[in-house]
């Protein structure tokens, strides 16, 4: 006699459901390459999630309308999007740290292939991206944010979830807070920088023979890099920081 899998209508929901905001989570979390993986290798990984948070799956009753399981739908994203957001705002932050400080230094005539993206990107910034997903890796975060998507499943079961202003005003918040803090990022480099050129005007013109065109690119750049060495000292304790602001929207977000 040959077993019989047989799935009821509750269980596919409740696996639609969270696959949904597995999908929301895993689109914008900073995982290193992840963009530039195949298709079919990102479903996969979806998949094999959603299924190992079997016991998590919902239980839903009765089977729901058209309408309300349009809505469950769009909760679910919108859930599974901030997540992913409020983490990847934490790397975005340093991109834009290191496109401010590649323009001011020099930097930004020199490009490379983004690997993510395969166009054209200054080396800066393809750098803040690379740093940005090791220390993702280095300090633990990718536990933490499992941990957090686990806790959601808990508080805020597939299905229930309910979309409000103060959420997405939350999420809303710390995406502006991404350009304060890589203008912050940025400021100590600029400052020097401009400190730089104004000792060369001063000298330039104190010995208006001196041709000081040809050596202020390479100063700033070499400026530029020193710069960038301390920085990247600094980047560990940064990167926490920001990414514990962004668990503090989360779990703010996730709670009843």
């Amino acid at each position: 006699m040959r077993g019989e899998v047989v799935l009821s209508v509750s269980t596919l929901l409740g696996f639609f459901l969270t696959l949904i905001r597995v999908g929301g989570v895993f689109v914008f979390v900073p995982i290193p390459g992840i963009t530039s993986v195949l298709s079919p290798a990102r479903v996969v990984m979806s998949l094999g999630i959603t299924v190992a948070l079997f016991p998590e799956w919902p239980s839903i009753a009765a089977t729901p309308s058209a309408g309300l399981f349009v809505m469950w739908i769009l909760a679910e994203a919108g859930l599974g999007i901030g997540i992913g957001l409020t983490v990847a705002f934490v790397s975005e932050s340093l991109a834009v740290g290191a496109q401010v400080m590649g323009l001011q230094a020099g930097y930004g005539f020199a490009t490379t292939i983004d690997p993510n993206t395969q166009a054209d990107s200054t080396v800066l910034v393809i750098f803040s991206q690379i740093a940005a997903g090791l220390l993702f890796f280095a300090t633990g975060l990718d536990r933490e944010v499992v941990r957090i998507f686990a806790h959601s499943l808990e508080v805020w079961p597939a299905g229930a979830f309910v979309l409000s202003r103060g959420a997405a005003s939350q999420v809303l918040l710390l995406g502006a807070t991404m350009f304060s803090t890589g203008l912050r990022l940025a400021m100590p480099m600029i400052a020097i920088l401009v400190m730089v050129d104004i000792s060369l005007a001063l000298l330039g013109r104190v010995n208006a023979q001196l041709q000081l065109l040809t050596i202020a690119f390479p100063v700033k750049m070499m400026t530029g890099l020193g710069l960038l060495g301390f920085l990247a000292l600094l980047l560990p304790t940064l990167f926490r920081a920001g990414m514990s602001a962004s668990f503090t929207v989360i779990q703010g977000l996730v709670a009843r």
